[in-house]
């Protein structure tokens, strides 16, 4: 086990395995993505950064490479995780697009949402700082691009798909400014 993958297992292991809320978050700090789990946070987060049976991972919707934190808000009940889910989303994607795709699309914006009951780093500091110099994070963006586009276009045409890759092209811009200045 390299020692990036013991940190994240023992950063993992202080989140929360309660019910409700998380957002993956950039190097930034910004949330990539926003999901719930009705059968513990911690799991459903280690499932997403392992690769193991992750949806948004499988289908290039998300690049594991760029997940620095998670933010967890532990709620309870099915109704109210769904309605914090969708209250952290509208939140933030309105400030920068997630990449959920249509999941969430109905959420309209509502007042911020709390402040997480915790965030978890899972990369080390040095590396996230390294991971953050523009020519990495705008040749992986790149990458990132160019396999959704690919898996559209081969295997699955959907409109959240689509929205993810708006989401991709966003984040793609915004490293390219960054990358020329």
């Amino acid at each position: 086990m390299s020692a990036e993958q013991a940190f994240r297992k023992q950063a993992l292991a202080g989140l929360t395995d309660a019910t409700g809320v998380y957002a993956l978050c950039d190097l930034d700090g910004q949330p990539i993505y926003v999901g719930q789990s009705v059968d513990g946070i911690r799991s459903r987060v280690r499932r997403h950064l392992t690769s193991a049976r992750s949806d948004v991972i499988a289908n290039r919707q998300i690049d594991v490479w760029e997940v620095a934190f998670v933010r967890a808000w532990e709620v309870e009940g099915r109704a109210e995780i769904a309605a914090m889910e969708r209250r952290v989303f509208a939140h933030f994607d309105a400030i920068l697009p997630l990449m959920n795709g249509a999941a969430l699309s109905d959420a309209l914006p509502v007042d911020p949402p709390p402040e997480p009951g915790q965030t978890v780093q899972v990369i080390p500091e040095r590396e996230r700082l390294d991971r953050l110099t523009p020519d990495r994070r705008l040749a992986r963006q790149i990458n990132q691009y160019e396999l959704l586009v690919d898996y559209i276009l081969t295997v699955k045409n959907a409109p959240h798909l689509k929205k993810s890759l708006d989401a991709h092209f966003s984040r793609l811009v915004r490293y390219h400014q960054m990358f020329l200045t």
